[in-house]
């Protein structure tokens, strides 16, 4: 009855529903084997979390922040048709350096701006000439009587465009709540990292690939166990694991075992959409007090059933020590990963499955109503659950977002690796002790937000030598 009651609560209750609703319900009491005709019917999607087109809860939050739209390098001298979040738009650098996000089709006659030419202010159309600046104020209809003042009354559909480091950003929300750009400290952290812009086009519901990021154990299974070894071997020991509570979302806590080692790996998520990683190339083979990202990713709706994946691949000495990764593969719609796109053939992907795979493979738009949540989706459940209160305003991640904005230098994040040389203790449960010596490091990650920059890194390195020196 659980799954039933939950999908009522977010569910109106019309006939076509409540048939689904019985369908549920009977799958749920079904007994004994061969049980498949008792499990046909399909319930509809969770709208409240998967529905991002104008107007929904889950649309209306996602706008309320930049979201990146396309790579830097795809604004070439043509313009680049997009479709963000079920609107369909068009994105171009003009010949003075200014990027637009414009909609996508004429205000006159509805001709694609995709066909449009790209001038020295804004784009032109190439059915009549109109010619639109990045605001979206109209420059020139050449069509119309010099005196003609049609170009006054009408103001073209335009969004504001930020670009940073290779992505461009675009804020989809009123305009006179346009939010501060944030610099998250793990751009500038540490000395010398480079970040490096990626995407990956998924055809599935953003929300399926969202949930990844707060899924520690998918990594000791898919990656690790059911693979030739995809990331480390150490991935391969599941995690104890703990969840934690940061001023902007949430991290995980995966403490494991690895010899006389501990090592305690916290993936950080933003509310909304934005998800970050850590070392993917991490052995615990030695004592490292503390690294922090290797990815900062986030989670872009096309529509309801396709999203980009856009974001950054940092590179450094903390998280990419023996330079395994490789910059020249990470781009448009690429990254070093294995298995992270759809670009392998149909029978790579069977006999070796990776993320993309296992999300895109769940349907379009995933049920949670069919879904049997254990105890190792702690993470998936809350963040879910974060979400929901976002949408029903029982909780302001923009407000915390605006918050952290205020900082001196930049916005703080609680992406970390560490690695402490801590044999187990004959007189205590090893899962126990790690769960415990996981909160400790979590209390000084939140204890280092007094200090900010390499002071910040430098508090949290000693932390970890105190805690290691205490057990």
């Amino acid at each position: 009855m659980w799954k039933v009651d939950v999908w009522r609560s977010i569910t109106p209750c019309r006939p076509k529903v409540e048939r689904e609703i019985r369908l549920v319900l009977q799958e749920s009491t079904a007994e004994g084997p061969y049980a498949g005709y008792h499990k046909a019917g399909i319930p509809v999607e969770d709208a409240e979390l998967t529905h991002t087109g104008p107007g929904t809860p889950m649309g209306e939050l996602l706008r309320k922040f930049w979201q990146p739209v396309c790579l830097a390098e795809e604004l070439t001298e043509l313009p680049k048709a997009i479709r963000i979040m079920g609107e369909d738009l068009v994105a171009f650098r003009d010949r003075s350096g200014r990027v637009g996000v414009l909609r996508r089709h004429c205000s006159h006659r509805g001709t694609s701006l995709e066909y449009g030419i790209v001038s020295e202010r804004g784009i032109r159309c190439c059915y009549h000439g109109w010619l639109f600046n990045v605001d979206g104020a109209i420059l020139e209809t050449p069509g119309e009587p010099p005196d003609s003042k049609l170009r006054e009354t009408i103001r073209h559909g335009a969004y504001p465009a930020h670009e940073y480091e290779g992505l461009v950003f675009a804020y989809l929300g009123p305009p006179a709540d346009v939010p501060p750009f944030p610099i998250f400290d793990c751009y500038i952290e540490p000395a010398g990292n480079r970040l490096i812009p990626f995407s990956i086009w998924h055809p599935c519901n953003w929300l399926q690939v969202h949930d990844n990021v707060m899924d520690p154990v998918h990594a000791a299974f898919l990656h690790t166990q059911m693979s030739n070894v995809q990331l480390t071997e150490s991935y391969g020991a599941v995690p104890v694991l703990d969840f934690a509570d940061v001023p902007n979302g949430m991290v995980y806590i995966a403490s494991r075992r690895i010899d006389d080692r501990v090592w305690i790996k916290g993936n950080h998520m933003m509310l909304p959409n934005v998800g970050q990683t850590t070392a993917l190339w991490e052995t615990a083979d030695e004592v490292k007090y503390f690294s922090g990202v290797s990815l900062t990713k986030w989670i872009v709706p096309a529509d309801d059933a396709n999203c980009w994946m856009f974001g950054y691949r940092h590179f450094n000495e903390e998280v990419d020590p023996d330079d395994i990764g490789r910059e020249d593969e990470c781009g448009v719609d690429k990254i070093d990963f294995f298995a992270q796109t759809g670009h392998r053939s149909y029978e790579e992907m069977q006999r070796e499955p990776g993320d993309w795979d296992a999300q895109v493979s769940q349907r379009p738009i995933a049920i949670h109503a069919l879904e049997h949540l254990g105890s190792t989706d702690q993470g998936v459940s809350t963040l879910r659950r974060l979400l929901r209160q976002s949408v029903r305003a029982e909780r302001d991640p923009l407000a915390d977002l605006k918050a952290q904005c205020t900082l001196p230098e930049a916005v703080h994040t609680y992406c970390y690796d560490t690695v402490l040389r801590i044999p187990p203790r004959p007189d205590t449960d090893d899962r126990d002790f790690l769960r415990r010596l996981g909160r400790d490091v979590v209390s000084a990650l939140m204890d280092a937000d007094a200090y900010d920059g390499e002071e910040r890194r430098s508090y949290l390195c000693r932390r970890m030598q105190e805690i290691e020196a205490t057990y």
